[in-house]
């Protein structure tokens, strides 16, 4: 059999990576244009098969207007994302800024416990003891670490710095999510003959599992974890606590990694105590309270098949999305590494059912 090298000629050779060189350069090319949209696609994408349901619901409500349906729902999208999105993510911004220049200066500081803590019966004194051991502890502590965390402020700022150039990618993703709506059947079943091609006897099953992900991990992760983050902002807000905004954020990141709020929410009910009065200190303590185990309750009701993800694949998506892409990727990469996550052990688990039904 003749080798490649004796069937091509010198000069067909030379053509042939020249063509190859500019097949290459072309893709490579394209690559890069495309990818500063890739962030907005893939988040159009997660939106229109999440909200998928509530848009076939919404068009059959209108006697099967497809169009005013999906431009309802992104107007009501749109809403969410300009109005309680928006607010959470100036607030968070601004603390992460004060945060920063804090780092810069090496003037971070801990807050000692107020005196009235004493006058709490029986838990005052001993509580009173701790609070002011820890902050004093901590004080001493951030003396020694602040030093090495200065570098952390120039990567808080540009965080802060892209959160604006996210919010418009919020924005387009919503827009771009309005117009996939009429036309979801045909892409899935795009979709479905991709995966056709590529693993034919599990093509449905894939799809179906990837839909379902996608849709669990955005509504009963995030969705519920920007809800209970919304709801903590405004009682933060209330009550008057310094950064209020960035606390939220960290309750949505804490949320979103499976952690829980309790966290943040359990010295801020102990500072409530402390700083507010009997009727306002109770009132607030049974909201936070209630924001606490929000997620426990709505979990169930919006995840249809519940989330078999490790909460470790969710991190790790947190953090590499939000390098990768910043403030968009925090919520798009946990729900593209979980749909990859359950797609490949599922695969992995048919092929070692097809081997045990061989054998």
């Amino acid at each position: 059999m003749k080798t490649l090298r004796q069937l091509v000629t010198g000069d067909e050779f030379i053509q042939l990576a020249i063509r190859l060189g500019l097949l290459a350069l072309l893709i490579y090319w394209s690559f890069v244009l495309v990818s500063p949209f890739v962030p907005i696609l893939a988040w159009s994408v997660v939106l229109a098969v999440a909200l998928y349901p509530v848009y076939t619901w919404l068009a059959a409500v209108l006697g099967g207007h497809a169009g005013i349906a999906a431009l309802v729902l992104t107007l009501i999208s749109l809403g969410v994302v300009i109005g309680p999105a928006t607010w959470l993510g100036i607030g968070a911004v601004e603390g992460m800024k004060e945060l920063a220049e804090q780092l810069g200066a090496g003037n971070v500081v801990v807050p000692s416990p107020p005196a009235e803590v004493k006058d709490w019966p029986l838990i005052g004194d001993p509580l009173y003891e701790i609070w002011d051991r820890a902050s004093t502890n901590l004080r001493a502590v951030l003396r020694e670490v602040v030093p090495h965390l200065k570098p952390l402020a120039g990567t808080l700022f540009a965080f802060a710095s892209n959160a604006g150039i996210g919010m418009v990618k919020f924005l387009l993703a919503v827009v771009v999510a309005g117009f996939l709506f009429p036309y979801g059947s045909q892409l899935a079943a795009a979709c479905r003959s991709f995966l056709s091609r590529i693993v034919p006897e599990q093509s449905e099953h894939f799809l179906d599992l990837a839909g379902a992900t996608i849709r669990a991990v955005s509504r009963g992760v995030i969705g519920v974890a920007v809800l209970q983050s919304l709801l903590a902002g405004i009682g933060f807000k209330l009550a008057g606590i310094p950064s209020a905004g960035l606390l939220a954020f960290v309750v949505m990141l804490l949320a979103i990694v499976q952690i829980g709020a309790a966290i943040v929410l359990f010295p801020v009910i102990i500072w409530l105590w402390s700083a507010k009065d009997f009727p306002t200190a109770l009132a607030l303590t049974f909201f936070f309270l209630v924001v606490g185990v929000l997620d426990n309750v709505l979990k169930p009701l919006v995840m249809g098949r519940g989330l078999t993800t490790p909460a470790l694949v969710i991190f790790v998506g947190v953090i590499g999305g939000t390098l990768a892409h910043g403030i968009v990727g925090l919520f798009i990469g946990p729900i593209i590494l979980a749909v990859a996550w359950e797609l490949i052990t599922a695969w992995i688990r048919d092929d070692r059912a097809r081997l045990a039904g061989e054998r």
